[in-house]
């Protein structure tokens, strides 16, 4: 048997004006973990999609060669009928049908022209054993955790007979237990016979998986390493990934002038009506001119809550009491617009969904919040519309041939640059970042630190939520902790360790 299951050769996919892929080369031992990395817009997902059938043969160049066969996938139905399974960021469940009907929704299980539910259901349990689910099976899958729907989709690939897995930025949404939990579950799958291409930016997850790790870079092959039989060091993955030395991927400020308190919560306290109960209680907090504070805790804690609550109160939870201070002046937002006329921005942690408008190109979505600007009259003035995109295009380095490229083709790191662009160019005095790198690459991660000194530097004052501990403690000038909708502690720079969050953290 050959000692590949997969083989892809020579492999350049081209889109308007971009060379997406350029002879790429990759191979796949059989019934190995395979890690696939490399910066946003290196070419990983146009890979797996080209390997899926989701970009047909005859819309690339070179061959996939599968169990020794060269194939022609037309469909992503011809690559699953090969036994690929693909399982993207954004899970592909019906959230209003129940676990069994969802993991075989689309290959049901008939008899006559009709399903047979009692198989479904005890083939689903079958299936759903192996990814170690415990579940009432008739429970909606709106109703599951993200982690849990993760392992639905895994079942629903498994439930094909799939012989190779691939994940596509498979923890990006999960928290810490949960992400532990899929990284367990796809070596149980590798004992099983199962091979998985797994694309992440976790270095440390690619290292505690990793049986070997290819790096593409600029649509390229750079090299694959072999991590089974040695220890390769994140710094060798980041220095191949970005093509140079990143000595400290928290780069330090040149100039720390913290000024005066610019933006002051006191005895906020919030109450969500749908749920009928007080979800923020007592916040206070302050962020200095030219400050970096960080906005710590556990999944649930209320860190996203708070922050669309004060930024307008969105969506229209209650404010039962509490007072906002922007520059000494007591301010209140009844809408985000609000907001935004007074000086204060959010970079929200959905940046598909409610950040950009994919299907709008890139200086559309860097004007948006700020039109007044470039309009006179009714009219906007589309000519300056695009200098002031380009502007930003080349000052944050956004890597796209035209500023007319729509956000959706872009790549998530350059989709997060042009979010952070759209707040710029409202020139905010506080801005509030929620999850700013979340599933982005270390190169990409470290131009976003970057910017966020160069705007504290040039006296804007920023909020940073996070559930990386570890970019909290190398960002923050000083640091909150929230548990349970309160604020559990405030820590110095000095003073933040991550023993010293996580006490404060699970603090009931």
């Amino acid at each position: 048997m050959n000692e590949y299951i997969l083989e892809m050769k020579d492999i350049t996919k081209e889109f308007p004006g971009v060379k997406a892929l350029d002879n790429v080369n990759f191979k796949v031992r059989r019934g190995e973990i395979h890690c696939l990395v490399g910066e946003n817009g290196a070419g990983k997902s146009t890979l797996m999609k080209v390997l899926s059938g989701v970009y047909p043969h005859g819309s690339y160049k070179g061959d996939i060669i599968l169990n020794g066969e060269t194939q022609k996938f037309r469909h992503i139905t011809d690559s699953e009928n090969a036994g690929i399974g693909i399982i993207y960021q954004e899970l592909a469940l019906i959230p209003e049908l129940s676990i069994y009907e969802n993991v075989f929704f689309g290959h049901e299980i008939r008899n006559g022209i009709t399903i047979d539910w009692n198989k479904t259901i005890s083939e689903a349990a079958k299936v759903l054993s192996k990814v170690r689910l415990q579940a009432n099976l008739s429970t909606q899958v709106k109703n599951l955790g993200v982690g849990t729907q993760q392992l639905v989709e895994i079942a629903k690939a498994l439930s094909k007979n799939v012989q190779l897995l691939i994940l596509d930025e498979p923890t990006a949404a999960l928290n810490e237990d949960d992400s532990q939990n899929l990284l367990l579950l796809l070596k149980e799958l590798k004992s099983q016979g199962v091979t998985c291409i797994m694309v992440s930016h976790k270095l440390k997850e690619v290292n505690a998986i990793a049986d070997t790790i290819t790096v593409l870079r600029d649509g390229a092959t750079i090299c694959s390493m072999d991590a089974s039989s040695q220890e390769i060091s994140e710094r060798e993955i980041i220095k191949n990934m970005v093509g140079r030395e990143i000595e400290n991927i928290y780069p330090k400020r040149e100039n720390v002038d913290i000024g005066d308190v610019c933006f002051q919560i006191d005895d906020w306290t919030v109450e969500d009506p749908e749920k009928g109960r007080v979800i923020l209680e007592n916040i206070n907090l302050n962020v200095r001119k030219g400050e970096i504070v960080g906005l710590q805790g556990l999944m649930g804690a209320g860190r996203t809550e708070f922050a669309l609550s004060v930024f307008g109160n969105v969506p229209h939870y209650r404010i039962k009491s509490g007072k906002l201070t922007l520059e000494g002046k007591a301010v209140s937002f009844a809408s985000p617009r609000d907001a935004i006329n007074a000086g204060v921005a959010y970079v929200s942690e959905d940046r598909k969904g409610s950040g950009l408008i994919l299907i709008q190109d890139i200086k559309y979505n860097i004007s948006l919040a700020n039109l007044a600007k470039l309009t006179r009259g009714i009219a906007i003035n589309e000519n300056q519309e695009i200098v002031e995109a380009n502007a930003f295009k080349d000052s944050i380095n956004i890597k796209t041939p035209s500023v007319q490229q729509l956000v959706g083709n872009l790549s998530g790191g350059n989709q997060q640059k042009v979010q952070l662009a759209k707040w710029m160019y409202v020139h905010p005095k506080v801005l509030i970042l929620d999850e700013p790198t979340r599933g982005i690459d270390v190169g990409a991660k470290y131009e976003i630190y970057t910017l966020m000194n160069q705007l504290v530097e040039s006296g804007m004052s920023i909020l940073m939520i996070s559930s990386e501990l570890s970019e909290i403690l190398g960002m923050s000038d000083r640091l909150y902790v929230m548990s349970e909708g309160k604020i559990a502690g405030e820590l110095s720079r000095a003073e933040a360790s991550e023993e010293a969050v996580m006490i404060l953290a699970t603090k009931s």
